[in-house]
């Protein structure tokens, strides 16, 4: 993408409008969505007069912009995943965007909200130009009114309802001096009228007598004004009734106004959320199709990335020393030690049973000596199926293969659909809980699994058995990865049970790799914690499971050539 942007003011130095601190205009290339076939496509996009248009590049201006929109009501959303992508939407119509890296978005997206504040009524800009009651009322008293911060719309909801607690603590202190006012008024009446009655009593020889002439004669001593005189409430001196209540008015206006905008908040996340729903549940716009075909490349991609990571990575040599079979033979004493030996027995005795026969179990792939089987299951519209893969691998034992599967030293040596994990906690030799999360395959959302991983050597009931070994993974709970809202929570259930067999050399030679084989079965039951439409899971397994397994014993191959035996 090219790096080419700019930003131009409006206005000189001298202008008004400038000094208003009005929105400037910016330009410059950004990758438009533009469908499934041709995917990013860098733009010229120009931000200008509350509008942002496009034009195929900067060279075609002259010949018409693609496509605009008015940002008055845009709803300018950044990605949560991908730190260069943000999208904007007008009521159905959304345009997805991509900056060429987190500070080019961020530049576009403050730019953008900008022109959204300053575009018609209730603008900073605008209520500046045309005078405000804030700035009108704040004089009026000592308590501050409502701040021009109020109107702005790129606030979140956290800012608003700390503006409210604000507007709570303005509104008391307001009332609080109402109070005293309306006490200090009642106060001065109650006296007024007691003097008034006192007046009366103590000088009823004031009143007018009638003079022989019939006129009128008063006393000296009274007056309209000692029968009614003008009490100043005490205590109210300073206090301006006229702005404490237009201030009042104002507090209250300003906590509707933002009150307001909180729901307006609300329901703006609640759309954003349904959106989403939209967009990767049931009621998906896209078809199966379109959605298997974005998995696909998607997939496709990792895939062409871990091979030049691989050709690039410098493999970890095998560790100089390995614990002996016997470290893996305990049981443990362990919180989830029934749990584990529970899961241990029942992969034993269910899933080494040959289901070639079986007419629950469809054979979805065979190559060689592999095989793999599916039993469809559906709850609730979630695809559960179980799958089941057999496979034999010459020059590797049980556990050799159960060491690389279990040990998350070299784990992303050969797992490539992790992002990251960690080991939440050691339980015991044998056995860790991890967590960990999975490269997101757009559409579908992010997941991740937290699950105990046990390895187990099974001893043989007889010198005829084949020496047994397991690795069992299972989803539990734990305090230290709770749910997040980044990710949906999988459950997984899976098992990968090795039995070496071995044939005698010939003559007085040593065993060697080339007598060895590895019976390897693996089974796999995963809850994908949410909805994704079953012919696309079903088809991503198909192609995924068989992939993994070639990969990940010609990796346990590599790993052991050359290496003495460990049985």
């Amino acid at each position: 993408m090219s790096d080419n942007q700019s930003w131009n003011s409006s206005g000189s130095e001298e202008d008004p409008e400038a000094e208003l601190g009005l929105p400037v205009e910016l330009c410059g290339v950004l990758s438009k969505w533009t469908n499934y076939i041709h995917g990013w496509q860098d733009r010229w996009v120009v931000l200008k007069s509350n509008t942002l248009s496009y034009y195929k590049s900067e060279d075609e201006t002259e010949y018409g912009c693609r496509g605009s929109i008015c940002l008055s009501k845009a709803v300018i959303t950044p990605h949560d995943f991908d730190e260069c992508r943000f999208d904007i939407s007008v009521n159905d119509s959304v345009w997805y965007l991509r900056a060429q890296d987190p500070e080019h978005r961020q530049q576009w997206v403050d730019a953008i909200e900008q022109h959204k504040t300053e575009s018609g009524y209730g603008s900073e800009s605008s209520l500046r130009r045309h005078g405000s009651m804030v700035s009108l009322v704040s004089g009026a008293s000592g308590y501050s009114a409502t701040s021009t911060s109020s109107f702005k719309k790129g606030h979140s909801l956290r800012e608003k309802l700390a503006e409210m607690e604000t507007f709570r603590d303005i509104l008391c202190r307001q009332v609080d001096t109402l109070q005293k006012y309306f006490d200090a008024c009642a106060d001065a009446v109650s006296k007024d009228e007691l003097q008034r009655d006192k007046v009366v009593e103590d000088d009823e020889d004031d009143f007018p007598t009638v003079r022989s002439d019939g006129d009128f004669l008063h006393n000296s001593n009274s007056s309209k004004e000692k029968l009614f005189p003008h009490v100043t409430p005490k205590g109210i001196n300073g206090i301006d009734f006229k702005g404490e209540a237009i201030t009042f008015k104002a507090t209250t206006a300003g906590i509707l106004a933002t009150l307001s905008h909180c729901i307006e908040l609300m329901v703006k996340r609640e759309e954003s959320w349904q959106k989403r729903l939209d967009k990767e549940g049931p009621n998906s716009l896209i078809n199966e199709e379109e959605f298997f075909d974005a998995v696909e490349a998607a997939l496709d991609r990792q895939d062409k990335m871990e091979e030049q990571s691989q050709s690039e990575k410098v493999r970890l040599h095998w560790p100089v020393s390995l614990p002996s079979g016997d470290a893996y033979s305990a049981v443990g004493t362990h919180r989830f030690v029934q749990k584990v030996e529970e899961m241990v027995q029942n992969h034993m005795t269910y899933s080494l049973q040959d289901v070639g026969g079986d007419a629950n179990w469809q054979l979805v792939v065979e190559e060689g000596e592999m095989k793999v089987y599916r039993r469809e299951v559906e709850e609730n519209g979630i695809v559960l199926d179980p799958l089941k893969a057999t496979h034999a691998v010459k020059g590797v034992t049980g556990h050799e293969v159960c060491h690389y599967f279990w040990n998350v030293d070299v784990r992303n040596d050969w797992e490539t659909t992790i992002e990251n994990f960690h080991v939440v906690e050691t339980l015991a030799d044998n056995a860790i809980i991890i967590y960990q999360t999975h490269k997101r395959v757009w559409p579908a959302s992010q997941r991740d699994v937290l699950y105990l991983s046990a390895i187990r050597k099974i001893p043989a009931f007889s010198e005829n058995d084949p020496e047994t070994w397991i690795v069992c993974n299972f989803s539990v709970e734990h305090d230290s990865a709770p749910l997040n809202n980044r990710c949906v929570r999988a459950k997984i259930n899976v098992a990968m049970i090795c039995q070496t067999l071995v044939s005698p050399p010939e003559g007085n030679k040593e065993i060697s790799r080339d007598n060895i084989l590895c019976k390897i079965t693996y089974v796999a039951n995963v809850n994908p914690g949410g909805w994704a439409p079953a012919s696309v899971l079903r088809a991503v397994a198909k192609r995924e499971y068989p992939k993994f397994l070639k990969r990940f014993t010609s990796y346990v191959q590599e790993k052991t050539a050359g290496k003495p035996i460990l049985f």
